[in-house]
């Protein structure tokens, strides 16, 4: 009996041509989608620019190799450094997720779209400033943001119904699928390259979770977004020279991502891909914290008013229950000891009680000299998590998208506050009215960290009216970024 492997080379996976097709499509998107975007383009290169206070982070950056110098390279915002395509991508993808405090995806897989931005926006410069170069026209920013709106879709669309999470997998697969997809096309790669170089990102071995959760979280959680974003830049130029693919990457029989990677199983898709992701993605406003746990915090900031308006502090506190969904649980209902900033971001335990003590949740409550407060970790040895299973479904509507998170205080002498609950964040779409305020203030705190008041006007002017920003040459707004 012959036991020979049909060598016939197939059609490409259905899931990457969908992708190819969707991204070749030079729809121009307006509305929600569009204004969204730019609201998205702002507040992640504010984040960027709060990450570069941070030590930890900014060792990471510069080129590979001290001193290179790059014609028409990318300029990293908010830094010194003009670089490769790629090298620019880690960069600015590495600031953009130091914090944890750019946008959010929250579905069977969650994740943070924007971080896609890092290699969208150094591409399009890198590509822009060398198109000027040549005599040719450079792209402009509704380019870029045209771009940020496919790559959120892709993201999140495929993240709706797949969890990576529960096979080991880290969500910055779908970061350079998505990356490597757009910048494609804003690099000019036909269908059949672009199908290729979308292949080439599924090969790679993808990133194991293991540094998001006990007993190892670590500081690469704060730049595997930036590595998956360069990657996919680098997939995208690897392409371009006409380099093959592997069609059915996905299903091919033993050796594809779906029986190595993913059970067996093939993806499965809610819906087609449009503009829904960015429509209803999820803002992170008020604090830098894994997203889960954002209406928990918001809820002890009340909590903490309560006891300061009754005389009381959270000294008084006996037990503490949080209500909860249950993808809360699985990623950031941790106890034990904590080990770095890293550690402390993935704690729903530790998010709540530092605003129950302080009032507050900054990026530095995460550092080691707030931390070392003892009475934090004795306050989260009395915390206790639930799951709610109505909040988990609300989770999961699509209708809804909630992420609900309820608590119960119990004080020293017997008595009860009243249960606070917040069903959604103040970064939801369904409180985008409240938000939006909130997160321009957001931008233009970000923008004083770095520039004089001459630099953060001309920054502000640009990038507040979507129209005007929309017809900048890429190169050109960046360079608004350079410092003086």
């Amino acid at each position: 009996m012959s036991t020979h492997i049909s060598n016939n080379r197939p059609a490409p996976d259905q899931v990457l041509a969908d992708i190819a097709d969707y991204v070749l499509d030079h729809t121009q998107f307006h509305g929600l989608a569009f204004e969204t975007a730019r609201l998205c383009l702002i507040d992640t290169l504010g984040c960027g620019l709060e990450a570069l206070e941070y030590p930890a982070c900014t060792k990471l950056l510069g080129p590979v190799v001290p001193g290179t110098v790059v014609p028409h390279g990318a300029k990293v915002p908010g830094t010194p450094y003009q670089l490769d395509p790629v090298a620019a991508a880690f960069n600015l993808g590495a600031m953009i997720r130091w914090l944890d405090f750019n946008d959010t995806w929250l579905a069977a897989e969650w994740g943070h779209p924007s971080d896609n931005l890092g290699g969208i926006l150094m591409a399009a410069d890198w590509f822009s400033r060398s198109a000027v170069a040549a005599g040719r026209a450079p792209l402009l920013m509704r380019d870029v943001l045209n771009a940020m709106i496919q790559a959120h879709e892709i993201q999140g669309v495929i993240a709706l119904e797949n969890s990576f999470n529960k096979v080991g997998l880290d969500h910055v697969v779908l970061v350079k699928v998505a990356t490597t997809a757009v910048v494609g096309r804003l690099l000019g790669l036909s269908r059949d390259e672009l199908i290729n170089a979308i292949s080439l990102a599924w090969v790679d071995g993808q990133s194991l979770r293991t540094y998001r959760h006990a007993p190892n979280t670590g500081s690469r959680k704060s730049w595997a977004a930036g590595d998956a974003t360069s990657r996919g830049v680098r997939l995208a130029l690897i392409a371009r020279t006409g380099e093959m693919g592997y069609p059915s990457v996905l299903s091919a029989p033993t050796w594809g991502f779906y029986d190595v990677s993913f059970g067996g199983k093939p993806f499965r898709f809610q819906r087609g891909y449009g503009s829904y992701v960015m429509e209803n993605v999820l803002f992170k406003i008020s604090f830098p914290a894994e997203f889960h746990s954002q209406t928990a915090v918001e809820a002890a900031m009340s909590l903490h008013a309560q006891l300061a308006a009754a005389g009381r502090s959270a000294d008084d506190i006996e037990h503490i229950t949080i209500r909860t969904h249950e993808a809360c649980l699985r990623i950031i209902d941790k106890k034990g000891p904590l080990h770095n900033p890293a550690d402390r971001d993935h704690c729903i335990q530790y998010m709540v009680a530092v605003p129950l003590l302080h009032g507050r949740l900054t990026a530095s409550d995460y550092e080691d000299a707030v931390a070392a407060d003892p009475r934090i970790d004795a306050l989260r040895e009395r915390i206790e998590c639930v799951e709610d299973p109505q909040f988990t479904a609300d989770y999961h509507d699509p209708d809804k998208r909630s992420i609900a998170n309820a608590l119960s205080v119990r004080l020293k002498d017997g008595s009860t506050l009243p249960e606070v609950v917040v069903e959604y964040p103040i970064g939801h779409k369904r409180r985008r009215a409240d938000g939006i305020p909130l997160l321009e203030a957001k931008f233009r705190t970000n923008l004083a960290r770095r520039f004089a008041a001459k630099q953060q006007h001309a920054i502000a002017h640009a990038s507040l009216d979507t129209a005007r920003l929309a017809q900048m040459p890429v190169h050109e707004y960046v360079d608004l970024y350079c410092p003086s």
